[in-house]
């Protein structure tokens, strides 16, 4: 299992978001430089990089500071956050970002995005689908979780069978230190055995961590608040 330890970035400086409330932003004051070697230090080969005032815009924000990071530091960097456009891809990966994280634009606009899986290939593309939990089943949210939508978390990924990584939220565990939805993340292991899923939301622990089955984990809040150790965390994913 790959550990993505993650940064937001809003108005430059690193916060987190509780369940992509804006109005409920904690500042960590670190610098992103800073926090990204130090996530190399302790062995961290990807980081996970959100521009938190693109993904509210609608369009790139914060994205040529965080392609001159990429492009000065020891670490793979997968990044969304306001990516709406080939355009847009094609920037972030020209300036040495690994990964591009597509999220609302793959529910409104599918074909667009399976395009762009075509032309820069599976591994440069990771599917972001936050979805809310309902009687119906996992439904997929857009617009900064504001929206949830009538498609279903199986119906969406379907739909893109080109597709390689897959970002998993349940948004109702973002922020809470509550631990991870395990059984919506060992589903999606099951049913999308085409996908890495990358668990996000709620891991709180090492234990956590060591209950997952999916690829990859996103660990953001409890890395930023001291709760989880990276070398821990990558140590406990690797066993």
């Amino acid at each position: 299992m790959i550990v993505y330890p993650a940064m937001d970035l809003m108005g430059g400086r690193v916060v987190r978001l509780r369940q992509g409330r804006f109005d409920e932003a904690t500042d960590y004051s670190a610098d992103p430089e800073s926090g990204l070697r130090a996530f190399a230090v302790a062995g961290a080969e990807w980081a996970h990089v959100v521009d938190l005032d693109g993904a509210r815009a609608g369009e790139p924000v914060q994205h040529e500071r965080i392609a001159q990071l990429a492009r000065g530091l020891p670490l793979k960097l997968q990044v969304g956050g306001g990516v709406r456009s080939r355009e847009h891809v094609e920037h972030l990966l020209d300036s040495g970002v690994e990964r591009v994280v597509v999220g609302s634009v793959a529910v409104r606009a599918p074909e667009m995005v399976r395009d762009w899986i075509a032309a820069f290939g599976a591994e440069r593309i990771t599917l972001a689908l936050d979805v809310r939990m309902t009687a119906a089943g996992p439904q997929v949210a857009v617009s900064g979780w504001t929206e949830v939508t009538d498609a279903s978390l199986w119906t969406v990924a379907d739909y893109f069978p080109g597709a390689r990584h897959l970002l998993l939220t349940d948004i109702a565990r973002d922020g809470e230190l509550a631990g991870p939805n395990f059984a919506l993340l060992d589903d999606a292991v099951n049913r999308l055995p085409q996908l890495e899923v990358q668990a996000s939301g709620g891991v709180s622990s090492l234990v956590d961590i060591e209950r997952l089955t999916t690829s990859g984990v996103i660990v953001g809040k409890a890395l930023w608040e001291g709760r989880v150790q990276l070398e821990d965390a990558i140590a406990r994913a690797r066993a």
